[in-house]
């Protein structure tokens, strides 16, 4: 897999700031031996509770996407990201307090797979079949159609 070139994260995060993103969040595709999606599912009483998404969270003050990547990913999964690979784009939304938010996301790979995922901030996790990767958001759907074509 390969490493996240240094000029692009700093290339996304300008731009972001450019386009008047006041906060900037990472998600990851991580991929089990068959194939298939790590999907969170967000609790009912959540900002966009009931949503399916990718592992995901914000980026803190002084770290790179990169680090905030590998964090989010162990705090909501038990996950320990050991590369992560290529950027697959992002997308613009509204955070729950009216931020404008852009979510740049990248596949992982992590030491462990299966049942091995401990949840701290949703109620469910799945891996998703191409079937089943649906559930998530039109943006979302965006961001794994493109990890299928360059894993093809």
């Amino acid at each position: 897999m390969p490493t996240v070139d240094t000029a692009l994260l700093e290339d996304l995060a300008r731009a972001a700031q450019r386009d008047g993103i006041t906060k900037t969040v990472v998600g990851a595709v991580i991929t089990d031996s068959d194939g298939k999606v790590l999907l969170l599912h967000r609790t009912a009483d959540d900002y966009l509770g009931g949503l399916w998404e990718l592992p995901s969270g914000g980026v803190d003050d002084g770290e790179n996407l990169i680090e905030a990547l590998r964090r989010e990913v162990a705090e909501e999964t038990g996950l320990t990201v050991t590369a992560v690979g290529d950027y697959l784009g992002h997308f613009d939304y509204r955070s729950g307090s009216g931020r404008a938010t852009r979510q740049f996301n990248f596949t992982a790979t992590v030491t462990t797979t299966g049942d091995t995922v401990k949840l701290t901030e949703h109620d469910a996790h799945l891996w998703a079949d191409r079937t089943q990767q649906n559930r998530v958001s039109a943006a979302v759907q965006a961001v794994l159609g493109t990890w299928r074509s360059q894993a093809a």
